[in-house]
């Protein structure tokens, strides 16, 4: 076979081959772009989650540092102590100052329980003295006033008595003159002798009547001056009486008063109720700063940027060190155009840069509303000067839904490349 017969083959062959390959790419490039659209990716994606900074609530001095950079805690481990003693103590003034209102609590309840007691029987007894006193000063008026009669109807009689005295005495020295004019006639003979006797009858009768009326005005002046004696009597007792019913009155007011005394005592009782109530919460606050020196994990994960040694002074609020959180998500900035058909609930595929052969599981968690430059710290001012068009970015979060492997270690700001299943 001649060279000019071979040629013609090769070429055909040449041409095939080509024309396979052309098919092939075109079948490859077809498969290649269906594929494509089915799924959305960005280059512009990271690893995000929470990054816990760790502080002390009260200041004090840093006692002990139980952790180191990189090392991994769980949630409620001890991370940092401090220095205890200051707490101790106000937590220990605490409890002695509920203590000491707890025992003047009970002092007071006391108190107000023997008041309440008492309160009755006082006041029954001071009225039931009261009352009798008052009786007893109606009884002693009376009485006064029939002494006072008894004074004037005395006062009557003795003048009475005197007036008959002067009356009889008068008669008397009738008598007397007239039997000493009859002696004197009768020894002239002037007179009978029965004259005579008759004259010093009358004499002797009106001396013993004038005897009487003096010893009756006397009796009568005994019976005055008794009745006096009686008034003055009763006059003292009054007075004795009355005040006795004054000091009654004030008993039985003090007692009236009982009922405030159970009132200011309940008074102490709630003031001091509330005084325990206000130990207790200083107690408990006392409790939780004293809690607060041990400085524990929030959360699960790694210690990072360490900042504190033992004997440092820390201030409440001082940032001690950061732990990043188990708790990891993908922001992938997909542009604007990448959106229309992205969904939350979506699967994803991840693509760590730092691990080529690592591949975590994924889905759409939300979608922000509005790019990523509107909310950045100077955000673009589109009305102003020339307009120019720029495909904007819309940060889209990704939940991780499988487990990191403990040999590979990632965390937030690392690359990576997120696939979005969107058909």
């Amino acid at each position: 076979m001649t060279p000019n017969e071979i040629a013609p083959k090769k070429n055909g062959r040449t041409k095939l081959a080509a024309f396979g390959i052309l098919t092939v790419c075109a079948i490859a490039g077809v498969l290649y772009y269906m594929n494509a659209r089915r799924y959305e990716s960005t280059d512009n994606a990271f690893i995000d989650g929470d990054i816990i900074q760790v502080s002390p609530r009260v200041p004090g001095q840093v006692a002990r540092v139980l952790v180191t950079d990189n090392q991994r805690v769980t949630k409620g481990e001890l991370l940092v102590e401090l220095d205890a003693s200051d707490y101790e103590a106000r937590l220990a003034e605490a409890q002695a100052k509920l203590a000491d209102t707890m025992a003047r609590a009970s002092t007071a309840q006391s108190n107000l329980a023997l008041t309440s007691t008492v309160t009755g029987a006082v006041l029954e007894q001071a009225g039931a003295g009261f009352d009798a006193a008052r009786e007893q000063v109606d009884v002693l008026k009376a009485r006064l006033a029939q002494d006072a009669a008894n004074v004037q109807a005395a006062e009557a009689s003795t003048q009475a008595a005197e007036a008959r005295v002067k009356a009889v005495e008068a008669e008397a020295a009738r008598a007397a003159a007239d039997a000493g004019r009859y002696r004197t006639l009768f020894a002239k003979d002037e007179i009978s002798k029965q004259a005579l006797d008759r004259a010093e009858t009358d004499a002797r009768a009106t001396a013993a009547n004038l005897e009487a009326a003096r010893q009756s005005a006397a009796a009568t002046k005994a019976q005055l001056a008794q009745a006096k004696a009686a008034q003055t009597s009763t006059t003292a007792m009054l007075r004795q009486t009355e005040r006795q019913v004054r000091q009654a009155e004030g008993r039985f007011n003090e007692a009236k008063s009982a009922p405030i005394q159970v009132r200011v005592r309940q008074s102490d009782v709630q003031a001091l109720k509330a005084q325990i109530e206000r130990d207790e919460a200083a107690v408990r606050q006392a409790e939780l700063a004293l809690s607060y020196t041990k400085v524990t994990a929030p959360d699960a994960g790694y210690v990072t940027r360490k900042s504190t040694q033992a004997g440092n002074v820390a201030a409440a609020g001082q940032i001690l060190m950061a732990i990043v959180s188990d708790r990891l998500w993908v922001v992938a900035n997909f542009k604007e155009t990448q959106l229309a058909n992205m969904r939350p609930g979506q699967p994803v595929g991840v693509r760590v840069d730092a691990y080529p052969q690592l591949r975590l599981e994924g889905k759409v968690e939300s979608i922000q509303s509005g790019s990523g430059a509107r909310f950045s710290l100077m955000p673009p001012e589109n009305a102003t000067g020339n307009y120019v068009k720029v495909v904007q970015r819309v940060p889209v979060r990704i939940a991780l839904t499988s487990a990191l492997p403990a040999q590979y270690r990632v965390g937030p700001g690392m690359s990576v490349v997120p696939e979005v299943r969107v058909q």
